[in-house]
């Protein structure tokens, strides 16, 4: 059963590839429909392909509300979801990221590569210079994460995140990341 839309949205983050283990499309899939079900919006980069377009089909498939947000350089490339509650079309990628912060109120992590490492690691930097406070949740789906949060552990001992690491919360299950973030 879909709880009524709440009105708070999440944004995730995540590959617009597939990746090698058929966990990871289970896991966004789910992601998307826990979501719905909890009344949450999702907000996401409105592709179609990949881990990306599964969050969406996953949510959209049990009523949610879905908004992309897409630059005008990945429509002309025609990986733009057909089926959103909300299409909006930006110029950059920078207006893209912005639009998605400032529509969501907590920012979640599935596996990805570059574009969500950079996407995930400049919503805690914003954090960290408190022009957010939403919770950033990472999925650590499979352990893919496993090798990063060593790193960062590191880097944390070496005094480089000034006591900030905690920021960064783990779960392991959408479930447990609306329980982290708090906004279900």
């Amino acid at each position: 059963m879909v709880k009524a839309r709440s009105g708070k949205n999440v944004a995730v983050f995540c590959a617009s590839a597939e990746g090698t283990r058929p966990e990871y499309r289970a896991a966004a899939l789910a992601l998307g429909k826990t979501l719905a079900e909890h009344g949450l919006g999702l907000i996401y980069g409105g592709g179609k392909v990949g881990l990306m377009g599964a969050v969406a089909d996953g949510a959209l498939a049990a009523g949610g509300h879905v908004v992309g947000v897409i630059p005008h350089l990945l429509i002309e490339h025609e990986i733009a979801h057909p089926g959103l509650s909300e299409l909006h079309v930006t110029t950059t990628m920078h207006t893209r990221k912005a639009m998605m912060a400032d529509k969501a109120d907590a920012f979640f992590i599935l596996p990805g590569g570059y574009g969500t490492f950079e996407e995930m690691f400049e919503v805690l930097a914003w954090q960290t210079l408190k022009i957010h406070s939403k919770p950033v949740v990472l999925l650590n789906v499979a352990g893919f994460y496993d090798p990063m949060l060593e790193f960062l552990d590191a880097c944390d001992r070496e005094g480089m995140l000034r006591g900030n690491r905690g920021i960064l919360l783990v779960a392991d299950t959408p479930e447990d990341a609306l329980r982290l973030a708090e906004i279900a």
